[in-house]
């Protein structure tokens, strides 16, 4: 039997900082966000934050996205767990997609993210022009 002040460590009383984290977590850190940091991820996740969506409705939703791409995108994204597909067998037959808890959970963070990226997209974009300016007149 373990001593009552025994606790199993976890990520967070682990490691002081994300620096510190072994290769194997830092490779299930990458994969997940791979995922989220995906644009069309990221887009599709706030797309049905409104609520069930048609696969077409989510297409016309994102504009420029091409069907193999949309359709490679869902498939990722319900094979992590962020959302779930239904098939209604109709003629034609109807797909419907929803946020799972964990699409919900995702929410916040990508949220914040996006909100990030677009409060500093200005100063991205003045560094970039900078940056262009200085390696020109190398």
């Amino acid at each position: 039997m373990k001593p009552s002040h025994f606790k199993v460590p976890t990520p967070q009383r682990c490691f002081s900082s994300i620096s510190d984290l072994p290769p194997e977590v830092c490779q299930s850190v990458s994969d997940v966000l791979a995922r989220i940091g995906d644009k069309w991820s990221i887009l599709v996740i706030a797309m049905l934050s409104r609520g069930k969506m048609r696969f077409s409705e989510i297409k016309r939703s994102l504009g420029s996205i091409s069907q193999k791409v949309l359709t490679t995108t869902l498939r990722g994204l319900e094979r992590d767990g962020y959302l779930t597909r239904k098939v209604t067998p109709t003629i034609p037959p109807r797909v419907d997609y929803e946020l799972t808890e964990l699409g919900r959970d995702a929410l916040g963070p990508v949220t914040a993210l996006a909100k990030w990226a677009i409060s500093t997209r200005e100063r991205v974009e003045a560094a970039r022009t900078e940056f262009d300016r200085n390696t020109q007149s190398i």
